[in-house]
């Protein structure tokens, strides 16, 4: 792990000098580098079926000249010579691309933001050893997953010469186990075990508590009628609604343009429960705490404290546009001015009391489909997924059919909203487009009384 991260730091390194030196008066560049060495390990039936590495570097660069930018990318081979060729071929292209282009009215200068230098290491068995494990304590439950481990990192650096990097060392085990219920329905339960460092007791704990809903989950399961019901919502479903502030809801830009749908609370117009606050939390070490232009975000950024907005999340560029401050929110991608490394306040309610606290209703381990509805009122729309289960007097008495909800943020989290357990659990990111995601989540479960389901 350490040779790779001390290679591609080497060449990035290398490669950055060598395209700052070749720069012309009034040009600024920008390289972003995003790397990852990772083993891939796909099982089904608690067997291996695919084993994959997968080593690459990919380097992105945004050039500035008077007033127009470009953006470019290419995959590193790991040859300084070959790359470095490379690089300068595109800064020529980007040169030339850029001297017709019209001008951008909010491009953002390049600054020195400073320096960082972090490394999460981690530590686990031989990967062959890792799989004879997983295989051996998943034996007899149709275990079905994706395990992914290694070295990921991102790095930046810009003609202005500032530097970051950040190297993450980590794994997780995405999986699910399946059954066949007495009415032949398949069922399934999921599971995530990550970490940096691989605790055996901890993951066969995962699985113990995996098998324990599975066999819950052979009961017949019963049809919900629509309506309202007091639910529990475990920490993998409240991360799955957490995943729509991300969606333009706590973006400054978004807000300006009229796209938030939490434009009610943003105007002082409503109010979430005063039991709900969210911050951005990168001491959390799951993502950065830098984004694509070098900018560093504090350690806790206060979105949301006991119900009331308390910031937004303003980029550079929307800083540039309507002459406010930023805070160091991402200005690019699908989700840019999203939520990075965010983090739900705990509760009082203890884990241990939650089906007594549920009393009677359903419980919700996983949801998934979910989108806007109405965003104007902050409706999100889904359907239940995995291990849910009917709740009568603090007992699951049995696995519930899929349903489909269509409610508000601003009855999940305000005026339903009864409790958040006082144990949290983080939500890694799981996502391994283009190459593994950072990120991830560090949520409570939530008791919601009169969650409405439609279907």
């Amino acid at each position: 792990m350490s040779s790779f991260i001390a290679t591609t730091r080497a060449l990035f390194d290398a490669l950055a000098e060598s395209a700052f030196a070749g720069l012309k008066p009034g040009e600024e560049l920008n390289l972003n580098l995003g790397a990852e060495d990772q083993s891939y390990i796909r099982f089904n039936d608690s067997r291996v079926r695919q084993a994959t590495g997968v080593a690459q570097r990919q380097l992105s660069l945004t050039f500035q000249a008077d007033g127009r930018r470009i953006g470019l990318a290419f995959d590193l081979a790991g040859h300084p010579e070959y790359d470095r060729a490379a690089l300068l071929s595109l800064i020529e292209r980007a040169r030339t691309e850029t001297a017709v282009l019209p001008e951008d009215p909010f491009i953002v200068p390049m600054v020195n933001h400073g320096s960082s230098d972090s490394h999460h290491r981690g530590e686990w068995p031989e990967v062959a050893e890792l799989m004879n494990h997983i295989a051996d304590s998943t034996a007899g439950t149709d275990f079905t997953g994706l395990l992914a481990l290694g070295p990921q990192i991102r790095a930046i650096r810009n003609s202005a010469g500032q530097s970051h990097w950040f190297a993450s060392e980590s794994f997780f085990l995405d999986y699910s186990l399946f059954t066949v219920n007495g009415a032949g329905e398949n069922k399934a339960v999921k599971g995530l075990y990550a970490d940096s460092r691989w605790d055996p007791a901890r993951f066969e704990a995962s699985v113990a508590g995996s098998r324990e809903r599975l066999a819950l989950l052979r009961r017949d399961s019963v049809a919900v009628p629509p309506g309202g019901y007091r639910v529990y919502f475990a920490p993998a479903a409240v991360d799955a609604i957490l995943g729509m502030f991300s969606w333009g809801a706590v973006s400054f830009g978004a807000w300006k343009k009229g796209d938030s749908a939490l434009k009610k609370l943003i105007e002082g117009e409503a109010e979430f429960s005063p039991l709900f606050s969210l911050s951005e939390n990168f001491g959390l070490g799951l993502s950065p705490p830098f984004n694509s232009l070098g900018e560093t975000a504090p350690e806790r950024i206060p979105v949301i404290e006991h119900g009331r907005l308390k910031n937004l999340l303003v980029s550079a560029r929307s800083a540039q546009e309507y002459g406010v401050e930023s805070n160091a929110a991402e200005p690019e991608g699908w989700a840019g001015e999203g939520l990075r490394s965010p983090e739900i306040g705990a509760g009082d309610l203890a884990e241990a009391d939650i089906l007594r606290a549920l009393d009677t209703g359903l419980y919700v381990g996983n949801l998934h489909y979910l989108n806007w509805s109405d965003a104007r009122s902050a409706r999100i729309t889904g359907m239940t997924r995995y291990a849910c289960f009917r709740v009568e007097s603090g007992e699951i008495v049995a696995p519930i059919r899929d349903l489909r909800f269509d409610e508000s943020l601003y009855r999940i989290f305000g005026s339903k909203l009864e409790a958040l357990t006082r144990e949290t659990e983080v939500q890694v990111a799981t996502d391994t487009y283009i190459r593994r995601a950072f990120g991830g989540s560090r949520v409570p479960g939530l008791l919601v009384k009169d969650f409405r389901f439609t279907l």
